[in-house]
């Protein structure tokens, strides 16, 4: 047993501390947005921060709950975030495990996925091609250009390339295909990699904005963050919620309180996810680290 010493138990002591602050500041903003969500007018109008709410009120989440287009915006982010994470880990890991074959052009594939991390084509010619390929105005267009990144994409080959090769090899003698081998052993195998990056996809889904400030026209197909943006930015959220839902409270709730309460609806989802892939989380981070 290793003996500690006086300035380990004070270095350890400082860590502690430094690392409180830290997570208390962190968690700082969420506790002023849910305060203010419960706010009444009067707190809102006599503090300037709000910590706590001295008088609780729920007009804020009457208001959107009643909307029809911010509910509509909410199912169709949860859309966008279940089919794009799916449609995202098939697409990256049934091309990283083909990278990971000595099959005809692997290494040419595979420079080219490492030449569009360092080179970004940009903005402009990513809008066209949605353009060209018709899914302008389309929830699709949220989706299929942003399928597949390509860290993930090496990451996730080097993870593949630290299971035993012998496993899919034994697999191919007793007759099974390469995607037999695939779906069977190496996914199974994969479940760290796979909910980690299912966690990276599904955050970058689920916060997407701006593609569809650009690609969609038609407020119905809007996700909940172009929503947050009308409501935040633009500071009128009458706008998004709509004239009847304001005649149905007796007292309008302020702006203020109805922004932080839809940020909080649209945060919370993405909170209440992570715990359940957490246990996966810690380990999926340092894989590929080490091989062998």
């Amino acid at each position: 047993m290793i003996k500690r010493t006086t300035t380990d138990k004070l270095v350890d002591g400082l860590n502690i501390i430094l690392l409180t602050v830290i997570a208390g500041l962190m968690l700082l903003p969420f506790i002023h947005i849910f305060s203010v969500s419960f706010s009444s007018l009067e707190d809102v109008l006599q503090k300037a921060f709000i910590l706590w709410p001295t008088n609780w009120a729920t007009d804020s989440y009457q208001a959107i709950f009643a909307s029809n287009s911010f509910i509509r915006s909410i199912y169709v982010t949860i859309f966008i975030t279940v089919v794009g994470t799916f449609v995202s880990l098939i697409l990256t890991a049934t091309m990283a495990y083909g990278l990971t074959r000595n099959v005809l052009g692997q290494r040419v594939m595979l420079l080219m996925v490492i030449f569009t991390i360092l080179f970004n084509a940009g903005m402009i010619p990513v809008y066209l091609v949605v353009k060209e390929t018709g899914l302008m105005n389309s929830i699709w267009a949220l989706i299929i250009p942003s399928a597949i990144s390509s860290f993930n994409l090496i990451v996730i080959r080097q993870f593949f390339l630290s299971i035993p090769q012998e496993l899919s090899e034994a697999a191919l003698i007793d007759g099974a295909s390469e995607i037999r081998s695939f779906w069977s052993i190496i996914l199974p195998l994969s479940k760290p990699a796979m909910a980690t990056f299912g966690l990276f996809y599904a955050v970058g889904h689920w916060n997407k904005y701006f593609e569809g400030i650009l690609y969609l026209n038609d407020s119905a197909k809007w996700p909940v963050q172009v929503i947050l943006r009308q409501m935040v930015i633009m500071n009128e959220a009458t706008s998004t919620l709509g004239s009847d839902v304001m005649l149905q409270l007796e007292n309008q709730p302020p702006p203020v309180t109805l922004q932080m309460a839809a940020i909080l609806v649209a945060t919370l989802p993405i909170l209440i996810v992570y715990p359940f892939l957490q246990k996966h989380f810690a380990k999926g981070v340092m894989m590929g680290s080490v091989k062998g």
